[in-house]
């Protein structure tokens, strides 16, 4: 686990104030809201175990490498009582949506924009979902060699039109995955699934 997010796990959540400025450090604290509810909470049937469903598409190395370490953080052993289903992006559909809680989308950009795989997914599932999933919670990550402002754009107009929030920053990646890139996605997978911990 890389030292800067080991430390957001080892505070007490409960006993530690929220800052009033800015974004909170720790993933558990940031996710609750106000009323106590995590966002992905929205909609939630009671005892039901929080999903977190990791919709990408995966067609080389590079992309490999970003979703393992996504899948890595969601399934961190600090992070309790949340489920992680994974689904190739032209394999996702209605149901895998309306049965979670959270979302990480992961892409290749692809000539200036998201890949065909997940545009069919948000095709797919834009209107049946539209009004069953607002207020959920989603990260993102984006690779690409030639540039990922479409991409990234694309995921925040469409996830924005959906209603979902982003409880993290999207990562991009530029080239081969170094390091700092994998730990940006493990914290991103990390983030998520914390923003669904009950």
């Amino acid at each position: 686990m890389p030292a800067g997010l080991q430390r957001l796990f080892d505070i007490d959540v409960r006993a530690t104030p929220v800052r009033e400025h800015g974004v909170d450090d720790n993933p558990v604290r940031r996710a609750t809201s106000t009323t106590g509810e995590a966002p992905g909470s929205v909609g939630r049937q009671a005892g039901r175990v929080p999903r977190l469903l990791i919709v990408h598409h995966t067609p080389s190395p590079g992309m490999q490498e970003l979703f393992e370490a996504v899948v890595k953080g969601a399934t961190d052993p600090e992070i309790v009582g949340v489920e992680v289903v994974r689904v190739p992006a032209l394999s996702a559909g209605v149901s895998d949506v309306l049965a979670a809680d959270g979302f990480v989308l992961g892409t290749p950009a692809n000539i200036g924009y998201i890949s065909g795989a997940l545009k069919h997914f948000f095709d797919t599932v834009y209107y049946p979902c539209l009004d069953a999933t607002r207020g959920r919670p989603f990260g993102a990550y984006v690779h690409g060699n030639q540039g990922t402002e479409g991409a990234v754009k694309a995921i925040r107009d469409i996830t924005g039109g959906l209603g979902w929030k982003a409880v993290v920053e999207t990562v991009e990646v530029m080239g081969g995955p170094d390091k700092g890139a994998l730990e940006r996605c493990w914290e991103l997978g990390a983030t998520v699934a914390a923003s669904l911990m009950e």
